[in-house]
């Protein structure tokens, strides 16, 4: 039973398990007993408007017509952050349960998880601070910067990947102001903001990794590399987060004659790959989530008893 009317569902787990389509399947067997749901994105890059093919966002026709918010919300050059998102999500969340809507939230970007479903306070900015960080970050590179804060909190730096310039600097933007460990290494226990229930979909590794690469390879053909061309007008080499998204970055490079298509398409689907990894070392850690298989002949009806 649930604790509370209308309790939060959270569909999370790596990139490429299905995650979407249990959402959309949720919410219609949720329907069927009466009870309606709607969904709540929480995909850090389908945030933004025009990145379609390389997020693989639903089309509206894909979306069989249940409401999905929090897609599209953001310009190829604003800045995303799980700070923002929370102080955006909460509100449209309690929202949906004073309408008696459950709201379902779907996606994979583990900071932006964690700052909606649990009590996590983010420090306050230090604009010159950050300002120094981001020039250290040009003059030095994502490593040398990776290597700062693995002097300051080791914990934080085995969770960052090296290369996310964007995520060393917050991290050690944080570490500097508060003196302490950056609140990206959540406890093991964290203190829910509201009950909840997480259904987690995984796979082996030997089945998702093929799926991923078959993934990247679809996603030139569906016109990825077309669609970072027209997006650079608005603004995507210079968005601090477009920019860098899996996929974009690589159809970029392709556009610059930095990669051919099967380099690009091949490093997009290795960085994927290695993201999924990232994202289960991180899921594993929350004891709360219900895991299924993602090819589960029976995952609607599993996940419905989850929340029954």
């Amino acid at each position: 039973m649930f604790e509370v009317p209308n309790q939060i569902i959270a569909i999370v787990g790596p990139t490429g398990t299905g995650k979407s389509e249990l959402g959309l399947n949720l919410v219609e067997a949720l329907a069927k007993r009466g009870e309606p749901a709607e969904i709540v994105n929480i995909d850090s890059m389908q945030f933004y408007r025009g990145m379609d093919i390389g997020t693989a966002k639903l089309s509206l026709a894909e979306r069989r017509g249940i409401p999905h918010h929090l897609l599209d919300w953001l310009e190829i050059r604003d800045e995303s952050t799980a700070a923002e998102y929370q102080s955006v999500a909460r509100p449209l969340i309690e929202e949906l349960q004073g309408r008696g809507v459950t709201p379902i939230l779907v996606g994979g970007s583990m900071l932006y998880i964690a700052a909606v479903l649990n009590n996590f306070e983010f420090p306050a900015r230090d604009e010159a601070l950050r300002a120094q960080l981001e020039a250290d970050l040009i003059e030095f590179g994502s490593r040398e910067l990776h290597n700062r804060l693995a002097a300051l909190d080791s914990v934080a730096a085995s969770r960052i990947d090296s290369q996310n310039g964007r995520r060393v600097v917050r991290a050690l933007e944080i570490v500097t102001i508060t003196g302490e460990p950056f609140a990206a290494a959540l406890p093991d226990v964290p203190e829910e903001w509201q009950p909840s229930t997480q259904i987690g979909l995984r796979a082996d590794r030997e089945v998702l990794v093929p799926r991923l690469f078959k993934r990247a390879e679809t996603m030139w053909k569906q016109g990825l590399l077309a669609e970072a061309e027209s997006l650079i007008p608005l603004g995507v080499r210079e968005g601090k987060t477009s920019s860098r998204a899996i996929g974009y970055a690589q159809a970029l490079a392709q556009l610059d004659g930095e990669l051919s298509q099967s380099e690009a398409i091949e490093q997009t689907a290795l960085l994927t790959s290695r993201y999924a990894r990232r994202q289960m070392s991180w899921f594993r850690r929350d004891a709360r989530i219900n895991w299924l298989e993602f090819d589960s002949s029976n995952l609607v009806e599993s996940a419905l008893a989850l929340v029954n």
